[in-house]
């Protein structure tokens, strides 16, 4: 079990691209519990440092209830290790980690955090992490471990990520449910998290027009366990927070 790590209940974690000013002003009045400002996918390569100095400027805006949380580039990138220096710099809630795939690398990232608190002035252990950890077939095997870190303390999956390093031709079937391969991945999530003791986020619904289908997703998550999700649309905001309020 990680070592009594708090657990932080968000129903809704909603993704707002790094560096693009009118949609994070629109984020600040959603009814999403934690915003995720985004550094990795939905950020160019050539707009990487544009969009890292705009999220450090964004984290000294009042937030709020809403949590602060920043998606770094993987630490193997050419802009992880600025993305991770900068952002501690500006005092987030938490780091999302994408793209994990050992208990070693969370670990890694935990040790540098270690010495950037400090060098801050911020409270030790104060940033926590949330971890997207099952984009490579060898992370899903390792997430028991990874969830036990002591900063961890939310956990989520990647079925696009994972879709790709696969090679899958499809995710969902005719009715719209997730392939085989997929739901293992999905409970392995979800047990993880509850052993380790942290929260289980289940992953983005990209069809963002279908909102039935999102309801459909959401009711069956929280049934299982999961205590809330990722949101890419702003529309999804409140079929999430309906679906995970307890």
């Amino acid at each position: 079990m990680s070592e009594s790590r708090p657990v932080t209940l968000r129903r809704s974690l909603h993704f707002v691209p790094g560096g693009n000013e009118p949609m994070f002003n629109k984020s600040l009045g959603l009814a999403a519990d934690a915003l995720i400002l985004d550094l990795e996918d939905s950020v160019t390569a050539d707009n990487k440092e544009s969009a890292r100095a705009a999220v450090c400027e964004w984290l000294q805006a009042d937030f709020g209830r809403q949590q602060k949380l920043v998606r770094i580039n993987a630490q193997d990138s050419p802009w992880g290790r600025d993305d991770l220096e900068a952002v501690v710099a500006a005092r987030p809630d938490g780091l999302v980690l994408p793209k994990v795939s050992t208990r070693a690398s969370v670990d890694a990232i935990e040790q540098i955090l270690n010495v950037l608190e400090t060098e801050h002035g911020l409270p030790p252990g104060s940033v926590d992490l949330v971890l997207i950890a099952t984009e490579t077939p060898e992370a899903v095997f390792n997430l028991p471990q990874m969830a036990r870190n002591r900063r961890v303390n939310g956990v989520s999956w990647g079925v696009e990520d994972l879709s790709s390093a696969l090679g899958a031709r499809a995710k969902r079937d005719e009715n719209g449910d997730y392939l085989e391969v997929f739901s293992y991945v999905r409970s392995t999530c979800l047990l993880s998290a509850a052993a380790a003791e942290v929260q289980a986020i289940d992953a983005v619904y990209v069809d963002i027009d279908n909102l039935a289908g999102l309801e459909r997703e959401c009711r069956r998550a929280a049934d299982m366990g999961f205590r809330g999700k990722l949101t890419i649309h702003p529309a999804q905001i409140d079929v999430v927070n309906a679906a995970f309020t307890p």
